[in-house]
């Protein structure tokens, strides 16, 4: 008997981690997706149980392992039984990183300098 296989929108909108199937679609047309370390460049591309996914996601790159192929897209707990996340973790950003420079600060951007600095009470 045939391996069961998928097409990898389909899987990527299963599993939750698009919201539309056409976003997954798009994003494998881009080419910016790997199987097993190959780039893919069709969304009509097979994946089964046991392949390694690398993609992008909202500027975090993800890595999740297929382990099941799923039958719909159900609710979370459902779609998150579908794949073993090996993404990374990233250390947080620094409270310095946080502030957005974007033109003239507020009066609130100043008082959270102010208490980075630990010159509020000056």
């Amino acid at each position: 008997m045939a391996e069961a296989k998928i097409r990898i929108d389909k899987w990527l909108w299963y599993a939750r981690f698009f919201k539309t199937r056409s976003l997954a679609t798009k994003l494998v047309n881009a080419g910016t997706v790997r199987v097993n370390g190959n780039r893919v460049g069709k969304a009509s591309f097979m994946v089964a149980e046991g392949d390694t996914l690398t993609f992008t996601q909202a500027d975090r790159v993800r890595v999740a392992r297929i382990i099941a192929l799923g039958k719909r897209r159900g609710p979370a707990p459902e779609a998150q039984a579908l794949y073993e996340d090996l993404t990374p973790v990233t250390e947080k950003p620094t409270p310095e990183a946080m502030i957005e420079r974007k033109g003239r600060p507020s009066k609130k951007d100043r008082r959270d300098a102010r208490l980075l600095k630990g010159s509020y009470l000056d």
